[in-house]
Protein backbone atom coordinates (compact mmCIF):
# COMPACT_ATOMS: atom_id res chain seq x y z
CA UNK A 1 0.00 0.00 0.00
CA UNK A 2 3.01 2.33 0.08
CA UNK A 3 2.96 5.70 1.81
CA UNK A 4 0.30 5.78 4.52
CA UNK A 5 0.56 9.23 6.03
CA UNK A 6 2.72 12.16 7.07
CA UNK A 7 5.01 10.82 9.77
CA UNK A 8 6.74 14.04 10.81
CA UNK A 9 7.43 17.63 9.80
CA UNK A 10 10.51 19.66 10.69
CA UNK A 11 10.68 23.45 10.82
CA UNK A 12 13.64 25.76 11.37
CA UNK A 13 12.42 28.54 13.64
CA UNK A 14 13.79 31.75 15.08
CA UNK A 15 11.73 32.16 18.26
CA UNK A 16 11.37 28.73 19.83
CA UNK A 17 9.42 29.93 22.87
CA UNK A 18 6.85 31.66 20.68
CA UNK A 19 6.40 28.52 18.59
CA UNK A 20 6.03 26.37 21.71
CA UNK A 21 3.35 28.68 23.03
CA UNK A 22 1.53 28.54 19.69
CA UNK A 23 1.39 24.75 19.46
CA UNK A 24 0.57 24.36 23.15
CA UNK A 25 -2.44 26.59 22.48
CA UNK A 26 -3.20 24.76 19.22
CA UNK A 27 -3.66 21.51 21.14
CA UNK A 28 -0.65 19.35 20.30
CA UNK A 29 1.05 17.30 23.03
CA UNK A 30 4.58 18.32 23.91
CA UNK A 31 6.80 15.22 23.89
CA UNK A 32 10.30 16.54 24.56
CA UNK A 33 12.38 19.71 24.63
CA UNK A 34 16.00 20.77 24.89
CA UNK A 35 17.80 24.08 24.49
CA UNK A 36 17.55 24.10 20.67
CA UNK A 37 14.33 22.30 19.88
CA UNK A 38 11.01 20.80 20.84
CA UNK A 39 8.93 17.87 19.61
CA UNK A 40 5.13 17.85 19.61
CA UNK A 41 2.85 14.91 18.84
CA UNK A 42 -0.61 14.45 17.38
CA UNK A 43 -2.97 11.95 18.97
CA UNK A 44 -2.09 9.42 16.26
CA UNK A 45 1.64 9.68 17.01
CA UNK A 46 2.93 11.95 14.24
CA UNK A 47 5.65 14.39 15.28
CA UNK A 48 6.16 18.08 14.71
CA UNK A 49 9.80 19.07 15.24
CA UNK A 50 10.86 22.68 15.77
CA UNK A 51 14.53 23.61 15.95
CA UNK A 52 16.76 26.64 16.12
CA UNK A 53 19.87 24.57 15.39
CA UNK A 54 21.52 24.62 11.99
CA UNK A 55 21.65 21.19 10.34
CA UNK A 56 24.06 21.20 7.38
CA UNK A 57 22.85 17.74 6.38
CA UNK A 58 19.44 19.14 5.41
CA UNK A 59 18.84 20.81 2.05
CA UNK A 60 19.27 24.57 2.21
CA UNK A 61 16.07 26.38 3.24
CA UNK A 62 14.07 27.67 0.28
CA UNK A 63 12.94 30.81 2.08
CA UNK A 64 14.08 32.77 5.09
CA UNK A 65 13.62 31.18 8.50
CA UNK A 66 11.14 30.41 9.93
CA UNK A 67 10.11 27.81 7.38
CA UNK A 68 9.60 24.11 6.81
CA UNK A 69 12.73 22.05 6.16
CA UNK A 70 11.57 18.47 5.78
CA UNK A 71 8.43 16.33 5.53
CA UNK A 72 8.85 12.64 6.38
CA UNK A 73 6.30 10.18 4.99
CA UNK A 74 5.40 6.91 6.69
CA UNK A 75 5.35 3.68 4.64
CA UNK A 76 3.42 0.55 5.57
CA UNK A 77 6.06 -2.19 5.20
CA UNK A 78 9.83 -2.59 5.14
CA UNK A 79 9.63 -4.03 1.62
CA UNK A 80 7.55 -1.09 0.42
CA UNK A 81 9.96 1.32 2.05
CA UNK A 82 12.94 -0.32 0.32
CA UNK A 83 11.20 -0.08 -3.07
CA UNK A 84 10.51 3.63 -2.66
CA UNK A 85 14.05 4.38 -1.45
CA UNK A 86 15.48 2.53 -4.45
CA UNK A 87 13.27 4.55 -6.83
CA UNK A 88 14.48 7.81 -5.26
CA UNK A 89 18.15 6.82 -5.18
CA UNK A 90 18.34 6.41 -8.97
CA UNK A 91 19.49 10.00 -9.45
CA UNK A 92 20.04 11.62 -6.03
CA UNK A 93 21.83 11.13 -2.74
CA UNK A 94 19.90 9.41 0.04
CA UNK A 95 21.10 9.89 3.62
CA UNK A 96 20.23 7.36 6.33
CA UNK A 97 19.71 8.13 10.01
CA UNK A 98 18.51 5.97 12.90
CA UNK A 99 18.44 2.20 13.01
CA UNK A 100 15.99 -0.68 12.68
CA UNK A 101 12.33 0.37 12.46
CA UNK A 102 13.33 3.93 13.32
CA UNK A 103 15.51 4.33 10.22
CA UNK A 104 14.73 7.44 8.16
CA UNK A 105 15.92 7.93 4.58
CA UNK A 106 16.47 11.61 3.74
CA UNK A 107 16.76 13.29 0.32
CA UNK A 108 15.66 16.39 -1.58
CA UNK A 109 12.79 16.67 -4.06
CA UNK A 110 12.94 18.48 -7.41
CA UNK A 111 12.29 21.87 -5.82
CA UNK A 112 14.82 21.41 -3.04
CA UNK A 113 12.53 20.60 -0.12
CA UNK A 114 13.77 18.02 2.35
CA UNK A 115 11.84 14.75 2.16
CA UNK A 116 12.10 11.61 4.25
CA UNK A 117 10.76 8.07 4.20
CA UNK A 118 10.39 5.78 7.21
CA UNK A 119 8.12 3.06 8.52
CA UNK A 120 4.71 4.37 9.59
CA UNK A 121 4.01 4.05 13.30
CA UNK A 122 0.32 4.94 13.66
CA UNK A 123 -1.30 5.18 17.06
CA UNK A 124 -4.94 4.09 16.87
CA UNK A 125 -7.67 6.63 17.60
CA UNK A 126 -11.43 6.19 17.25
CA UNK A 127 -13.13 9.47 18.18
CA UNK A 128 -16.86 9.34 18.75
CA UNK A 129 -18.71 11.75 16.45
CA UNK A 130 -20.96 14.22 18.24
CA UNK A 131 -24.59 13.21 18.08
CA UNK A 132 -26.63 15.50 15.83
CA UNK A 133 -30.36 16.06 15.47
CA UNK A 134 -32.47 16.89 12.44
CA UNK A 135 -36.19 16.32 12.06
CA UNK A 136 -36.69 12.73 11.05
CA UNK A 137 -33.23 11.60 12.24
CA UNK A 138 -32.71 12.20 15.95
CA UNK A 139 -29.52 10.82 17.53
CA UNK A 140 -29.34 12.88 20.73
CA UNK A 141 -32.05 12.53 23.40
CA UNK A 142 -32.52 14.15 26.79
CA UNK A 143 -29.19 15.89 26.98
CA UNK A 144 -27.64 19.14 25.72
CA UNK A 145 -24.31 19.51 24.00
CA UNK A 146 -21.45 21.16 25.82
CA UNK A 147 -18.17 22.68 24.72
CA UNK A 148 -15.70 20.21 23.25
CA UNK A 149 -13.14 21.62 25.69
CA UNK A 150 -9.51 21.61 24.74
CA UNK A 151 -9.27 20.89 21.02
CA UNK A 152 -6.68 18.22 20.30
CA UNK A 153 -5.79 17.47 16.67
CA UNK A 154 -6.01 13.83 15.68
CA UNK A 155 -3.41 13.95 12.93
CA UNK A 156 -1.64 15.93 10.26
CA UNK A 157 -3.86 15.21 7.29
CA UNK A 158 -2.18 17.18 4.51
CA UNK A 159 0.73 19.45 3.75
CA UNK A 160 0.79 22.20 1.12
CA UNK A 161 4.04 23.58 -0.31
CA UNK A 162 4.61 26.47 -2.68
CA UNK A 163 6.78 25.74 -5.72
CA UNK A 164 7.96 27.91 -8.63
CA UNK A 165 5.57 27.60 -11.54
CA UNK A 166 8.42 27.08 -14.02
CA UNK A 167 9.33 23.68 -12.55
CA UNK A 168 5.87 22.41 -11.73
CA UNK A 169 5.76 19.43 -14.12
CA UNK A 170 9.01 17.93 -12.84
CA UNK A 171 8.08 18.68 -9.23
CA UNK A 172 4.78 16.83 -9.53
CA UNK A 173 6.25 13.97 -11.57
CA UNK A 174 8.77 13.21 -8.84
CA UNK A 175 6.01 12.52 -6.31
CA UNK A 176 3.83 10.65 -8.79
CA UNK A 177 6.48 8.53 -10.51
CA UNK A 178 8.88 7.89 -7.61
CA UNK A 179 6.68 8.02 -4.49
CA UNK A 180 3.45 6.82 -6.13
CA UNK A 181 1.19 9.68 -5.12
CA UNK A 182 -1.98 9.90 -7.23
CA UNK A 183 -3.19 13.25 -8.58
CA UNK A 184 -6.82 13.67 -7.54
CA UNK A 185 -7.43 17.25 -8.71
CA UNK A 186 -5.18 19.02 -11.20
CA UNK A 187 -5.88 22.74 -11.19
CA UNK A 188 -3.81 23.97 -14.13
CA UNK A 189 -3.43 27.61 -13.06
CA UNK A 190 -2.93 26.86 -9.37
CA UNK A 191 -1.54 23.46 -8.37
CA UNK A 192 -1.94 19.70 -8.01
CA UNK A 193 -3.75 17.89 -5.18
CA UNK A 194 -2.37 14.39 -4.55
CA UNK A 195 -3.36 11.35 -2.51
CA UNK A 196 -0.88 9.05 -0.78
CA UNK A 197 -1.10 5.47 -2.01
CA UNK A 198 -2.18 4.04 1.34
CA UNK A 199 -4.68 6.68 2.50
CA UNK A 200 -8.24 7.59 1.56
CA UNK A 201 -8.25 11.37 2.14
CA UNK A 202 -9.06 13.25 -1.07
CA UNK A 203 -5.60 14.75 -0.77
CA UNK A 204 -2.63 14.44 1.56
CA UNK A 205 -0.33 16.70 -0.41
CA UNK A 206 -0.66 19.87 -2.48
CA UNK A 207 1.96 21.57 -4.62
CA UNK A 208 0.87 25.17 -5.21
CA UNK A 209 2.28 26.98 -8.25
CA UNK A 210 3.78 30.38 -7.51
CA UNK A 211 5.39 32.71 -10.08
CA UNK A 212 8.91 32.67 -8.68
CA UNK A 213 9.15 31.36 -5.15
CA UNK A 214 9.12 28.23 -3.01
CA UNK A 215 8.21 27.82 0.65
CA UNK A 216 5.72 26.51 3.12
CA UNK A 217 2.04 27.13 2.51
CA UNK A 218 0.36 25.23 5.35
CA UNK A 219 -0.11 21.98 7.21
CA UNK A 220 -3.66 20.87 8.00
CA UNK A 221 -4.55 19.06 11.22
CA UNK A 222 -7.70 16.97 11.34
CA UNK A 223 -10.02 17.43 14.31
CA UNK A 224 -13.12 15.34 15.03
CA UNK A 225 -15.78 17.75 13.86
CA UNK A 226 -17.21 21.13 13.00
CA UNK A 227 -17.40 22.25 16.63
CA UNK A 228 -13.70 21.53 17.11
CA UNK A 229 -12.81 23.70 14.11
CA UNK A 230 -14.82 26.61 15.49
CA UNK A 231 -13.87 26.26 19.14
CA UNK A 232 -10.22 25.63 18.32
CA UNK A 233 -10.03 28.78 16.21
CA UNK A 234 -11.86 30.81 18.84
CA UNK A 235 -9.42 29.65 21.50
CA UNK A 236 -6.43 30.60 19.35
CA UNK A 237 -7.84 34.10 18.78
CA UNK A 238 -8.50 34.47 22.50
CA UNK A 239 -4.87 33.55 23.09
CA UNK A 240 -3.75 36.36 20.80
CA UNK A 241 -3.00 34.49 17.57
CA UNK A 242 -4.06 35.84 14.18
CA UNK A 243 -6.58 34.10 11.95
CA UNK A 244 -5.46 33.79 8.31
CA UNK A 245 -8.84 32.96 6.74
CA UNK A 246 -12.40 33.07 7.91
CA UNK A 247 -14.17 29.85 8.75
CA UNK A 248 -15.34 28.11 5.58
CA UNK A 249 -15.69 24.88 3.61
CA UNK A 250 -13.32 24.15 0.74
CA UNK A 251 -14.43 23.32 -2.78
CA UNK A 252 -11.65 20.78 -3.45
CA UNK A 253 -11.77 18.24 -0.62
CA UNK A 254 -14.97 19.65 0.92
CA UNK A 255 -13.40 20.00 4.39
CA UNK A 256 -14.42 22.64 6.87
CA UNK A 257 -11.39 24.84 7.53
CA UNK A 258 -9.97 27.54 9.76
CA UNK A 259 -6.46 28.89 9.15
CA UNK A 260 -4.05 30.61 11.52
CA UNK A 261 -0.74 32.34 10.89
CA UNK A 262 2.00 30.29 12.56
CA UNK A 263 5.27 31.58 14.01
CA UNK A 264 7.04 28.53 12.54
CA UNK A 265 6.29 29.82 9.03
CA UNK A 266 3.23 29.68 6.80
CA UNK A 267 -0.10 28.74 8.32
CA UNK A 268 -1.77 25.86 10.10
CA UNK A 269 -5.31 24.67 9.52
CA UNK A 270 -7.94 23.03 11.67
CA UNK A 271 -9.76 20.69 9.25
CA UNK A 272 -12.78 18.41 9.55
CA UNK A 273 -15.03 16.33 7.31
CA UNK A 274 -12.78 15.94 4.27
CA UNK A 275 -13.89 13.87 1.29
CA UNK A 276 -12.69 10.27 1.31
CA UNK A 277 -12.03 8.75 -2.11
CA UNK A 278 -10.94 5.36 -3.43
CA UNK A 279 -9.74 4.02 -6.77
CA UNK A 280 -13.15 4.81 -8.25
CA UNK A 281 -12.46 8.53 -7.99
CA UNK A 282 -11.24 9.75 -11.36
CA UNK A 283 -8.69 12.53 -11.49
CA UNK A 284 -10.40 15.85 -12.18
CA UNK A 285 -8.61 18.33 -14.43
CA UNK A 286 -9.61 21.97 -14.01
CA UNK A 287 -8.69 24.37 -16.80
CA UNK A 288 -9.59 27.27 -14.50
CA UNK A 289 -9.16 27.55 -10.75
CA UNK A 290 -12.42 26.61 -9.01
CA UNK A 291 -13.68 28.82 -6.18
CA UNK A 292 -11.58 28.44 -3.06
CA UNK A 293 -14.61 27.63 -0.93
CA UNK A 294 -18.18 26.41 -1.13
CA UNK A 295 -19.01 28.87 1.61
CA UNK A 296 -17.17 31.16 3.96
CA UNK A 297 -18.44 32.88 7.08
CA UNK A 298 -19.99 36.26 6.36
CA UNK A 299 -21.85 38.76 8.50
CA UNK A 300 -24.00 41.77 7.78
CA UNK A 301 -20.92 43.90 8.43
CA UNK A 302 -19.33 42.67 5.20
CA UNK A 303 -21.78 44.69 3.12
CA UNK A 304 -22.46 47.45 5.65
CA UNK A 305 -22.87 50.97 4.30
CA UNK A 306 -20.26 53.48 5.42
CA UNK A 307 -21.11 55.04 8.76
CA UNK A 308 -23.01 58.31 8.33
CA UNK A 309 -20.97 61.46 8.70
Amino acid sequence: MGIQRIESALYSVADLDECVRFFDDFGLDRAERDETGVVFETLTGQTLRLTTAADPALPAPLERTPTIREVVWGVDTAAGLADLVAAVAVDRAVRETGAGPDTVYHFADETGFGVGLTLARPRAQAPEPRAANVSGTVTRWNGPLHSVGRVRPLRMCHVALNIPKAGREAAVAFYVDRLRFRPTDIVKPMGVFMQAEGDDDQHNFLLCHRPDRAGVNHIAYEVPGFDDVIEGGNHMIERGWQEARRLGRHTVGSNVFRFLHAPCGGRVEYAADMDRVDAGYETRVHEETPPHHIWVLRTNRDNADPAPA
